[in-house]
């Protein structure tokens, strides 16, 4: 495809990077996107921006320009950038304890916790004992409250498992601490606003027309996993089996971590209410459309329009990896997973890694639940940003990765 500007029809492609444009096309043509938006930076520059499909199938919407998504997790590495904005500022060492920020966290054996276990997913913080109600999970303070007087599940910094939600009011609140600003508050403060994005984290409601209904795949049955994390990993069948019954069993912690004491139960629909899109969940409910994305990231290694987010050398530290250093909480001591074929965690962002190859090898970035995912590549100056209102949930959903094949093409 050669350099276009059509919007109308949600194409602006520049010379070179046709192998986007047709890749994006074929997650349509192959594999059932409904509606979806992708967008590439590269050295600061808009390269790629496209959209299509419809916002919402049932009501016939289509996807346009102004169409935004909720990313799920991908609101994870928004948040971490609100954290190195203030670490890079000198208002926040990373290596101190949280306690000094944040004085009540201190209770329950967690005076020592340093802020970047936050961020890594080390701290032993991933469930909320509960109970809580979803209305007292929307106020923010009653799980802050209930992260202080918890206890670790495991010693803090020997084991990590994700932090499904709890991450974000765990970062969020240090951010808070310190910045006197909720989390959404900061980042549309720092971030957002002075790179025109049209992102949130607690959507005002004047936005709530733009936002896209979200669309399910196809069930798939465990055999269809199985088969997905072999692929997906190279490791062999009985590794994966094992793996997947310890850590992500219907008793496990990481299979509770999404529930937050109770708060968020899944078969609520809680997450298509405008009290969730309204709340700030700074590990979950980011509403923001592609170029947003792409842009944000972009921001992090690159000047775009006279911004630049990040030094080289906040980059540099923040993306170094630490779950290699430590066992994932479950994992039976039989099983040896390499975390780069596992959970390849820095300071808030996931690595590139074998399950999830971004650019390079210094890539950085998060996907989010049901398909979205922003990254980066500071050798290459990228800025990479997929949303869908599609969501699979299967590990092997090839869209996003497709995408980022796309873009390495297009680099060379």
């Amino acid at each position: 495809m050669n350099t276009t500007a059509n919007t109308a029809n949600g194409h602006f492609v520049e010379e070179g990077w046709g192998k986007v444009a047709d890749t994006f096309r074929a997650n349509f043509a192959e594999d059932g996107e409904v509606g979806a938006a992708c967008s590439v930076y590269a050295g600061g520059r808009l390269v790629v921006d496209l959209w299509d499909g419809l916002a919402d199938r049932e009501a016939g919407r289509p996807w346009d320009r102004n169409t935004v998504a909720q990313v799920a997790s991908t609101t994870k590495g928004a948040t971490a950038i609100c954290a190195h904005l203030l670490a890079q500022r000198g208002e926040l060492d990373l290596d101190a304890p949280v306690a000094r920020y944040w004085p009540e966290f201190g209770a329950g054996g967690k005076e020592q916790i340093p802020v970047r276990w936050l961020l890594s997913h080390q701290a032993g913080l991933p469930i909320v004992d509960g109970p809580l109600t979803f209305e007292e999970a929307c106020a923010w303070d009653p799980v802050i409250r209930a992260l202080e007087a918890q206890k670790p599940l495991w010693e803090p910094g020997t084991e990590h498992v994700y932090h499904s939600v709890t991450y974000g009011f765990l970062v969020g609140e240090v951010v808070r601490r310190i910045s006197g600003k909720s989390l959404g508050t900061f980042f549309a403060d720092e971030v957002a606003g002075p790179l025109g994005l049209s992102a949130w984290i607690g959507l005002p409601e004047q936005h709530e027309e733009r936002v896209a209904g979200i669309h399910y795949a196809a069930p798939f049955s465990l055999d269809e996993l199985l088969a997905g994390m072999i692929a997906l990993t190279g490791l062999d069948a009985d590794t994966v089996t094992a793996w997947i019954n310890a850590v992500w069993g219907a008793d496990s912690v990481q299979a509770k971590a999404g529930e937050l004491g109770g708060a968020l139960d899944n078969t609520s629909d809680y997450f298509t209410t405008r009290a969730w899109r309204a709340a700030e969940f700074p590990a979950a409910n980011m509403v923001a459309d592609a170029h947003s994305v792409a842009r944000m990231y972009a921001a992090t290694v690159s000047e775009v329009d006279g911004i630049r987010l990040l030094e080289p050398e906040t980059v540099e530290r923040m993306t170094e990896v630490h779950t290699d250093r430590t066992r994932m909480h479950g994992l039976p001591a039989e099983l040896d997973i390499p975390a780069d074929r596992s959970f390849y965690m820095s300071l808030g962002f996931h690595r590139s890694c074998t399950p999830m190859p971004m650019v390079g090898p210094g890539s950085f970035g998060h996907p989010g639940s049901g398909g979205s995912i922003g990254f980066a590549d500071p050798e290459a100056g990228v800025g990479f940003g997929y949303v869908t209102n599609l969501w699979n949930f299967r590990p092997d959903d090839p869209r996003a990765a497709s995408l980022a094949k796309a873009v390495r093409a297009s680099l060379g």
